[in-house]
């Protein structure tokens, strides 16, 4: 009989993770990585130093449909099918809603929405009848606003939407969908204002349950997990990975730090 543990194994699997070059996305790739999958990268700049130089790395940005049409051919059209997705690309670009315009919000949808379905359409399509599993990283802020953060917002509750709907259509084909819903994460985006102001990332300790900022290897454990076959009877489901920041109204008083 096979170790319990083996069940969260991911060797001999082949995954694609959008996003991967930095933050989440890294994380999330290379911990599958060492869980046993065969991983291909992406991110939309020149390669980083941080991916390991025997996986492939597409370098391709999901606001531009040309890009996105490559990426989908180079990594479910060609080579190994891949039978692992992790849709991790995304992007903040808000303006105050008043000041909102059309061409940021298409570049919203674009890069958080557009790429995510149409890479999963892409996946399914390859995987036929053969099962597998996609993981969609949305965001606490598909469930809660945040000011100045209206199209953002939007789009990860989307992401929401699309893993139950997705789960629904993929299901006879015995492809899982899951999606992931990373809280306050320190990463190169949230990073420089996290610094910059410490009574703010003192406030948000105060409110997260757990007392600290999240790490990307919070995020990258769940993925592993949604992935393999220990989560083999899951789909449709979000997980919330937020060290508790939305489970209160204000968080604990002070007097209980």
């Amino acid at each position: 009989m096979p170790s319990a543990l083996a069940s969260f194994s991911l060797a001999g699997r082949n995954a694609v993770v959008t996003g991967s070059s930095r933050g989440i996305g890294l994380a999330c790739a290379l911990m599958m990585r060492d869980a046993g999958a065969r991983v291909s990268f992406h991110g939309i700049e020149t390669r980083p130093e941080t991916i390991p130089g025997d996986s492939p790395y597409i370098e391709a940005d999901l606001a531009r449909p040309e890009d996105l049409s490559r990426l989908i051919r180079e990594t479910m059209e060609n080579g190994p099918a891949p039978d692992l997705l992790v849709s991790c690309a995304g992007g903040f670009f808000d303006l105050p809603f008043s000041e909102m315009t059309p061409a940021v919000w298409e570049k919203t949808f674009d890069v958080n929405v557009r790429g995510a379905y149409f890479m999963a359409q892409a996946f399914a399509k390859r995987r036929g009848n053969n099962g597998g599993s996609i993981v969609l990283v949305s965001s606490t802020n598909g469930y809660q606003a945040e000011v100045d953060s209206t199209a953002y917002d939007t789009s990860k509750g989307a992401l929401i939407m699309m893993t139950r709907t997705l789960a629904m259509a993929l299901a006879p084909q015995g492809i899982r969908v899951n999606g992931l819903a990373p809280g306050l994460i320190r990463t190169p985006l949230t990073a420089p204002w996290l610094d910059s102001d410490p009574a703010l990332r003192t406030h948000y300790e105060r409110k997260i349950l757990l007392n600290r900022i999240g790490r990307p290897e919070d995020c990258a454990s769940t993925c592993v997990f949604l992935c393999s076959e220990a989560a083999a009877y899951i789909t449709g489901q979000t997980l919330v990975v937020d060290g508790g920041l939305t489970c209160s109204q204000v968080g604990r008083p002070p007097s209980t730090l």
